[in-house]
């Protein structure tokens, strides 16, 4: 990627202000997306460090406008698209934003590409289009299963971003992490979840289903991620998962992450936190191969001790009371 310009959509967010950061320090030219608003606000890049935000290009627009989108990617070389709706229950609420942020944005992102000769787009898809896992560990040859409208708009996206792939050649990776978790996430994921909660000094930890396993991505894992597979040839045209092949519950997390805080805890069942039954995922646990085949990638905090480790990281960045106050840890999160 050397002397190449990487537009970030969605770098406002989670995982984009990650690899935001990330790539500014490797070195890049680098242009964030961040969704327009009137508070003039860049979201999580607002909090990185001045050298970082001093060498970012920002462009404040909205992934469900082309030609916001087209003009946000004019001159970059690699799209990394981040840029989603990706909160599960708000998707019961509100499919229609899902539809419009999620399918209509990547059809943004791909036909920009095509007309302006971009080199390379990475397409971030989710675990979750898996659905149930129906055999373990999962390969990206697994069924696709639509159990939640965010799913079933982000299978919409992925299968729109290959078709560009397929139909005009235009240089296509998408890339599927696994649950990744880290600072900065949003609490209406389940480790910060927790965690915001003990760091407030709850004891009664409320959740919905403990019994669905998952397979947690520390988020620098993810971010090395999408930098492995924008730097591979052989990506272009694949779909690669990202994950850690280590398969473990939503209660044996919870039951972790109070080790790690070193508290005792007790879980209170809240029925608006479960999920409708159908729509639940029982089971999701990456095959990690393909990446590491045709990239080199590997995850560093892989297996039970690095999860741990990963955890204690994520741990001590949302006890920090100037982080710990940008999260509602009274409410449920939708």
């Amino acid at each position: 990627m050397a002397n190449k310009r990487i537009l970030v959509t969605g770098a406002d967010g989670f995982i984009g202000s990650h690899l935001t950061e990330y790539l500014v320090q490797q070195g890049h030219d680098v242009r964030a997306f961040v969704m327009y608003n009137s508070f003039n606000s860049w979201g999580w890049l607002d909090h990185t460090p001045k050298p970082i935000r001093d060498s970012l290009e920002i462009f404040a627009g909205d992934i469900r406008d082309p030609h916001g989108v087209k003009k946000a990617m004019a001159g970059c070389d690699i799209v990394m698209h981040l840029a989603a709706l990706i909160a599960i229950p708000y998707s019961y609420h509100s499919p229609d934003t899902y539809v419009d942020t999620n399918i209509k944005g990547t059809l943004n992102i791909v036909q920009a590409a095509r007309e302006l000769g971009v080199a390379k787009v990475v397409h971030t898809s989710t675990s979750e289009v898996y659905g149930t896992a129906k055999f373990v560990p999962i390969t990206e040859d697994h069924p696709l299963q639509g159990q939640s409208p965010y799913s079933a708009t982000k299978i919409g996206a992925d299968q729109l971003a290959m078709s560009f792939y397929n139909a005009f050649d235009t240089p296509v990776t998408i890339i599927r992490p696994f649950n990744t978790y880290g600072p900065r996430q949003s609490a209406r994921a389940i480790i910060p979840t927790v965690i915001t909660q003990i760091a407030n000094s709850k004891r009664k930890i409320k959740l919905g289903a403990t019994s669905p396993t998952r397979d947690f991505s520390f988020v620098m894992d993810t971010v090395r991620g999408f930098v492995a597979i924008a730097e591979s040839d052989k990506s272009v045209g694949e779909v690669i998962n990202i994950g850690s092949n280590f398969e473990i519950s939503i209660g044996n997390t919870v039951q972790l992450i109070a080790e790690v805080m070193g508290v005792d805890i007790e879980i209170e069942t809240e029925q608006a936190r479960l999920r409708p039954e159908k729509s639940e995922v029982e089971r999701l646990w990456a095959d990690y191969s393909k990446a590491k085949k045709l990239t080199g990638w590997e995850p560093a905090y892989g297996g039970r001790e690095g999860f741990k480790r990963g955890l204690a990281e994520t741990a001590a960045w949302f006890a920090d009371p100037e982080n710990l106050k940008h999260y509602k840890a009274d409410i449920y999160n939708i």
